[in-house]
């Protein structure tokens, strides 16, 4: 099963102001999913947020918020966000099956989300490196966890190259100009 940026919608959980700073891996992850959503919105997919009792939490942190373009927000009480009805209905109204979901804490709100949406139907791509816990060890869990009951882990690279299908367009030229080249310049190579 490929992603296509025709069915496809962005989740990001919970990465919010007051949590992060006892996230392990938590600014890498932040990296990831900007970057990503950076692609998302480039290529029209929707670009979904969700902000669990912020009150307390805070809201999103203003490092994810700063390069993103058109988004929803979402705010939950449930650590589900399949459990706030309208969102549920409103991703229903959307009509994309394939939902790629990151965030914090992998191991409670990722993963009741994750396994919420498999349950209704859903095709889940769990974004590795963009979704952590406070331990790490929590968030290999989750991700097993994701998995065998039906998620798909993935990359960001992989699904930015499934995204864009082909090399050829224009819409490939200006993403890799934007997004892909100076991402390959800071990666290390080793030999």
């Amino acid at each position: 099963m490929r992603l296509d940026q025709s069915r496809s919608v962005l989740l990001m959980i919970d990465f919010q102001a007051g949590l992060l700073p006892v996230i392990e891996g938590g600014e890498a992850a932040i990296k990831e999913a900007a970057w990503l959503a950076g692609i998302a919105g480039a290529l029209q997919v929707p670009v979904w947020l969700t902000e669990q009792y912020p009150e307390r939490l805070g809201g999103t942190t203003p490092t994810l918020l700063e390069g993103l373009g058109t988004h929803e927000l979402w705010q939950k009480r449930h650590f589900s966000a399949t459990e706030e009805e309208s969102f549920s209905q409103a991703l229903a109204a959307l009509g994309r099956k394939q939902v790629i979901v990151c965030g914090t804490e992998a191991h409670i709100c990722v993963l009741q989300s994750a396994l919420g949406l498999l349950e209704a139907g859903y095709q889940v791509f769990w974004l590795s490196e963009a979704t952590a816990s406070r331990r790490s060890d929590e968030a290999r869990l989750a991700r097993q966890r994701a998995c065998a009951n039906g998620a798909v882990a993935v990359s960001a690279d992989m699904v930015a190259y499934e995204w864009l299908h082909r090399c050829d367009t224009a819409t490939f030229k200006e993403i890799h100009r934007r997004f892909l080249k100076p991402r390959s310049a800071q990666a290390v190579t080793f030999y």
